[in-house]
């Protein structure tokens, strides 16, 4: 078998869960598949067993494809760290930064890696599925392009294209994409999946066969709006997802909006258990109004720590805490809350003021911290994951909560991944809200995260058997792109 590649008309399409999705449909065939993404560029990581780090969304997919998520799932990782500077993860460790300026033509060495990753691969698994960043037609990037169709030509990948109908223009973006490329680009170009589709099929079924007509390529299927999955976003907080949690009432979770939020996803169990409703916001009414406030992880502690108090909300989380009312930081937002932050690494700002919540001094080593911590809390077990520069160290007795602090309502840790461990998170849960005089029980039904998180994953596979043509997509991974397919001009040239 060969492998097939994943793209999107653009970002956000779906590329990630479709990606996923086909996973694990071709896991229940019995075929050994694993995800592949070359290049990813996101601050929502995971620590694989072996130390190594990669996007959230390729361990995701991993765990959908039932195998051991590892570097070689993701060799080329950016972690934006301002908007002009990426921090590189190389085969699963730190690796150096990447200026914006040097984005198109800076990168040569970084796709020899990704080549060389996935070539080694894909003599491990029977079909490998990868994943495209971005759009396959963004031109300005093509010399250097090892993500998408360079990818796709180096080794003679069919490509899927993924529309997202939910913003409208689906038919325009899926022409336009295959017209915007080369003639050897279109080649490659074997079929189309129209994603987060709602309402009736049978009103869309003539613009489906006039982009059939039109570009020559069939139509794979249409995979419907699956409003209940949205754990481990890629990119972003996952608000839309916590909506269709929410239900009003019960314990409100405020989650301050940090414009270099990372791991954000470690709030996605607290968004899922019932009666929790989680508002994820800049406004400090909004945190002064919560029954929790968490300060979630940042790729740029300083900054955001910075934009914190600029925007008032510095003073809204420390009138909380002096009220008696409950406050977490989680990594970056953890380090927020020390007397002190030295950080001559990561923002370059030297000796810092934190918010002074926790008796702690943070200092920002060179080595990078990645490991997998277990251990418990009030009794409870807790698995987690831990990726950071700075360390927090106490300069007065205080108690211990995970590898972090705790002191009154202020809680802090550094451990991602905590809160899906249900015994703990809900012990946590009834603690924090009696802080906050907010009597909360869990629900004697609620199901597990990691249950929930399955549950997902089979909802996507059950998706793509009853909504795409899964023939035609075992013969693209067997067989590669069809020869003939016609040429849509103008292309680039």
């Amino acid at each position: 078998m060969t492998g097939l590649l994943v793209a999107g008309t653009t970002s956000d399409a779906g590329k990630s869960l479709v990606t996923a999705a086909i996973c694990r449909w071709f896991a229940r065939q019995g075929i050994r598949v694993a995800p592949f993404k070359a290049q990813n560029m996101s601050n929502n990581s995971m620590v694989c067993s072996d130390g190594a780090e990669i996007g959230r969304a390729q361990w995701l997919q991993a765990r959908a494809a039932g195998v051991e998520p590892e570097a070689a799932m993701n060799p080329v990782l950016l972690k934006p760290g301002s908007d002009r500077r990426s921090h590189i993860i190389a085969l699963g460790k730190p690796f150096g930064v990447l200026d914006a300026g040097e984005y198109a033509t800076g990168r040569t060495g970084l796709a020899q890696i990704a080549f060389d990753t996935f070539a080694e691969l894909r003599t491990r698994f029977d079909i490998v599925i990868c994943e495209g960043a971005g759009s396959p037609a963004e031109i300005n990037l093509r010399a250097g392009d090892y993500v998408n169709m360079g990818l796709a030509r180096r080794f003679g990948l069919p490509v899927v294209v993924v529309g997202d109908i939910d913003r409208g223009g689906v038919m325009a973006a899926m022409f336009g994409t295959l017209a915007l490329l080369s003639h050897e680009d279109q080649a490659l170009v074997s079929g189309w999946i129209v994603n987060k589709f709602r309402g009736d099929v049978g009103l869309l079924l003539p613009g489906l066969d006039s982009l059939r007509t039109l570009t020559g390529r069939p139509v794979l299927g249409v995979l419907p709006w699956l409003d209940r999955v949205w754990i481990d976003s890629e990119d972003a907080l996952a608000a839309a997802g916590w909506r269709h949690e929410s239900r009003g009432g019960g314990l409100r979770i405020a989650v301050v909006r940090f414009p270099r939020a990372s791991n954000s996803t470690d709030v996605d169990a607290l968004a899922a258990e019932p009666g929790v409703t989680v508002t994820l916001t800049a406004d400090p009414d909004t945190v002064a109004a919560a029954d929790i406030v968490v300060l979630p992880g940042s790729r740029a502690t300083v900054d955001d720590l910075r934009w914190l108090r600029e925007r008032g909300l510095a003073a809204a989380v420390t009138s909380r805490a002096e009220a008696g009312r409950p406050v977490l930081g989680i990594c970056g937002g953890y380090q927020m809350l020390a007397e002190t932050i030295r950080d001559d690494l990561e923002s370059r700002a030297g000796l810092v003021d934190g918010l002074g919540l926790l008796p702690t001094r943070v200092m920002f080593a060179g080595e990078k911290v990645l490991g997998r911590p277990v251990g418990k809390w009030r009794g409870h077990p807790v698995e987690a994951y831990e990726i950071h520069h700075g360390n927090a160290v106490p300069f007065e007795p205080v108690e211990s909560f995970l590898d972090g602090y705790r002191r009154g309502s202020v809680w802090g840790t550094t451990w991602h991944g905590a809160f899906e461990n249900d015994a703990f998170r809900r012990a946590w849960l009834i603690e924090a809200a009696a802080q906050s005089g907010v009597d909360w029980a869990p629900a004697g039904d609620a199901r597990g995260f990691a249950s929930l998180r399955e549950s997902m994953l089979e909802r996507l596979a059950d998706a793509v058997e009853e909504h795409l043509d899964t023939t035609s997509l075992l013969r693209l991974a067997e067989q590669g792109a069809p020869s003939g397919l016609p040429f849509v001009p103008p292309g680039v040239r």
